[in-house]
């Protein structure tokens, strides 16, 4: 039987993940169903982006992935489906999409399927699981709603290049508080190359990049490339943005000597 992810905001203290999972199970008992997390911020689309983005081509093709993240829909934000790099993906068109995809599907219908509640507030558990449902059993996409031509676009702050520096923001702080920014290793390597740098943020600075965690002392500051090639800033065996006050959205320098 198929695999269905679910990534979503809504903790672990309630009940919204046992009963997804329950419809999901009631339905076709064999599925594999894997959390992702349920730990996003509340309404934070652009972290729920982020991690499924980097998560999704670990799994096998055909994995659906359920995104419970902002899910009240609109006619600015319908209820989506799209299959994008031969996974699909189910949640409400308000710009997580384009977060998650590099280019366009190669399908995606706007969901039309009925639900059995006259509640509107559930739509996880009352269309989502009913359309990963009719993909698990093999049934065409097509066939869960009207084709949709474009998806709701939404930007993120990409780095700015000049020839003396690289500046980009951090756009994830992981459970260690790490700090991901949105510069990526190829990047860096075209405008510094083999050039002296410094990497600044607030009043500290490294001048070097590092190939883990344990090449600096504990407590001492470093710069790496994480697993998925983006610059990151960490504090061996420590929490960098606690002990850096570095949050989300914040400004992180690259400086070409």
């Amino acid at each position: 039987m198929g695999i269905i992810t679910l990534i979503s905001d809504w903790g672990n203290s309630d009940y919204y993940t046992a009963a997804v999972k329950g419809m999901i199970l009631s339905h076709l008992p064999d599925t594999r169903i894997v959390d992702i997390t349920h730990d996003i911020e509340p309404f934070n689309s652009n972290e729920a982006a982020y991690i499924l983005k980097n998560a999704y081509k670990n799994f096998p093709e055909g994995t659906i992935h359920i995104m419970g993240i902002n899910t009240e829909e609109s006619i600015n934000h319908p209820h989506t489906v799209a299959f994008y790099n031969k996974h699909y993906f189910i949640g409400t068109d308000e710009g997580i999409f384009s977060l998650i995809f590099e280019g366009e599907p190669e399908q995606m219908v706007e969901l039309e399927i009925m639900q059995e509640s006259e509640n509107f507030t559930f739509s996880s558990r009352d269309r989502f699981v009913k359309a990963a449902i009719h993909l698990l059993k093999g049934d065409p996409i097509e066939k869960l709603g009207s084709p949709k031509k474009e998806l709701k676009k939404k930007l993120l702050f990409e780095p700015i290049v000049d020839p003396t520096y690289i500046r980009g923001v951090v756009v994830h702080i992981d459970s260690y508080e790490n700090l991901i920014t949105n510069i990526p290793k190829s990047l860096f390597k075209k405008v510094v190359g083999n050039k002296k740098f410094s990497i600044s943020f607030r009043s500290d600075s490294v001048s070097k990049i590092s190939d883990s965690y344990g090449d600096v002392r504990p407590g001492e500051v470093v710069a790496l490339f994480g697993s998925n090639n983006m610059l990151e800033i960490a504090i061996n065996q420590g929490n960098a943005s606690s002990l850096l006050g570095i949050g989300w959205n914040h400004t992180v320098f690259v400086n070409i000597d």
